[in-house]
Formats: structure tokens, C-alpha cells, sequence
């Protein structure tokens, strides 16, 4: 699924950042980012519009949600309430909202990422990084600590 920047970041990120009262220039150009790079370079275990799997969605809610109940419990608003019981990651996949808190969630998680490139695109044709890795791996190689 394909969109565009401008209707990603005024649809979804604005509106979700705003929601989370973690809004910002700055945050809705990181989100934008990320959601770029994962159309054009789609990881296999992913499948949403960030480059967040299973296994990553599950660590963000361990390791770092479970410790601030408050972002915790508007995050989880997000989310409808009988799928996210049933299958909490298909969530990543068919709402753009939730996806777009927890990638916030992430960013927030792991500062260690904060410090990567953020390019896009290069000058060759190589693939760019990822905004929120220090590779071209998905988000779900990086590591807690």
C-alpha cells in the first residue's frame, strides 16, 4: 500500500501525535520518514507501513510500554477491542493510527537509534538506510540493551 507524504502526515501522524500529546515537526518528519523508507525498501516480516514485525510490537509493549502506563493506555485506545485480543500485531497492518504510535513507541524505546542517518535516498544505488537503524535491517534487530 502505497500513500502519499503529505496524506500520511496529515491524516495519520499529525492527528496520532497529536492524540498522544507528543506532537512536533520534528516527530511528524522522523514518522514520515520511516513510512517512506518501508514502501521503498519492504521488509520480509513485516508488512505494515513502518518496518516494525512481531517481535519488535511485543518488545516495545515488555520492555517499555509496560513502564508508562499513561503513553501505554492511549496506545492501546488506539487499538480495536476485540482484535487486539485476538491477534494485537495484524493491528500494525489494518490500523494506520496504532501503527503510527507504537513506531513512536519504538523511536521512544531505543534511543540508540535516534542517532542514525537519517537519509533517504543516496547518491548511488544502494539501498538507504533505515531512519531508525543504523542498517538496512528492519527495526526489529535492534537490540534493548
Amino acid at each position: 500500500m502505497e500513500l502519499a507524504s503529505q496524506e500520511l502526515r496529515e491524516r495519520i501522524v499529525r492527528p496520532t501525535l497529536h492524540y498522544l500529546g507528543k506532537h512536533c515537526h520534528a516527530s511528524e518528519n522522523i514518522l514520515v520518514a520511516i513510512a517512506q523508507w518501508q514502501q521503498q525498501h519492504p521488509q520480509g516480516r513485516t508488512e505494515g507501513i513502518y518496518p516494525i514485525d512481531a517481535g519488535l510490537h511485543q518488545k516495545v509493549w515488555n520492555q517499555h510500554l509496560a513502564f508508562d502506563p499513561e503513553l501505554a493506555s492511549k496506545i492501546r485506545g488506539l487499538a480495536s477491542q476485540r482484535e487486539f485480543l485476538n491477534n494485537p500485531h495484524i493491528e500494525l497492518i489494518t490500523n494506520l493510527a496504532y501503527a503510527t504510535a507504537i513506531a513512536w513507541a519504538v523511536y521512544l524505546a531505543f534511543p540508540q537509534v535516534k542517532h542514525a542517518t537519517t537519509a533517504c535516498t543516496s547518491g548511488n544505488s544502494k539501498p538507504s538506510p533505515c531512519p531508525l537503524t543504523k542498517s538496512t535491517a528492519p527495526l526489529s534487530g535492534v537490540s534493548a540493551g
